[in-house]
């Protein structure tokens, strides 16, 4: 069964001791990741050791990042921008659109993010499927309501997917399937980082940049976690 697992993505072979422990996750597209190495975002994962092995194939999600790579740049500017975690911003793009910035939806939702055009036009989105404009667009919209629902990242993609009414009438994630699945696959494929993880940015004060770290991110520009309380 492992072996049939492997052959499903890239591979490539890395050797080990005889007894080799194996690290798995599901990447944004679904597909089975298996590493000698634990998840650099220390996301959820699961691990096993495989003894007797010389050697085992270690697979990459090679798939996302070849289909993130032309709108990479983007990503990372506005994501930066807004103080989102951009591991956050493309996950949301693989779920939506996949990365296909001419995705339109059965509901009228255009480009990467898969913006309304009700939503598009108050964002100061003109055309929704320029890749930089519509990353743009997301991006603010997803800080907003990262901002609305206090940082907890699970009700801002609820109501990414499903609608702030949605969201404020259930108090919760609403029950609703495909919202769940939604949340649950953007969540794996960019772990929320726990209330105790501390954050790390760097502030201009006085013409001098000065280090700060809270157990709360910026409320704009980039950051990283550092550590957990």
């Amino acid at each position: 069964m492992l072996r049939s697992l492997l052959i499903l993505t890239v591979v490539l072979t890395t050797a080990v001791p005889a007894a080799a422990q194996i690290y798995s996750w599901r990447d944004a597209d679904g597909k089975l990741v298996l590493s000698n190495r634990p998840r650099s975002d220390h996301g959820r994962e699961s691990t096993y050791e495989v003894h007797g092995a010389s050697a085992f194939r270690a697979t990459t999600p090679a798939t996302v990042a070849r289909r993130s790579a032309p709108f990479e740049a983007a990503i990372v500017e506005h994501a930066q921008r807004h103080g989102v975690a951009v591991d956050l911003v493309r996950a949301v793009i693989q779920v939506e659109s996949a990365f296909n910035p001419r995705a339109v939806s059965g509901k009228g939702a255009m480009g990467l993010m898969q913006l309304m055009p009700a939503t598009a036009s108050e964002l100061g989105v003109t055309n929704p499927f320029d890749p930089d404009q519509n990353i743009g667009g997301g991006v603010k919209y997803l800080k907003q309501l990262l901002d609305r629902y206090d940082q907890k990242v699970e009700l801002a993609l609820a109501a990414y997917n499903a609608g702030m009414g949605n969201v404020e009438k259930y108090g919760a994630v609403p029950p609703f399937k495909e919202t769940r699945n939604y949340v649950d696959k953007i969540t794996k494929a960019a772990p929320v980082p726990p209330a105790t993880a501390l954050y790390k940015w760097i502030e201009i004060i006085d013409g001098r940049p000065v280090t700060k770290i809270s157990n709360k991110p910026p409320a704009s520009g980039s950051f990283q976690i550092v550590g957990r309380r």
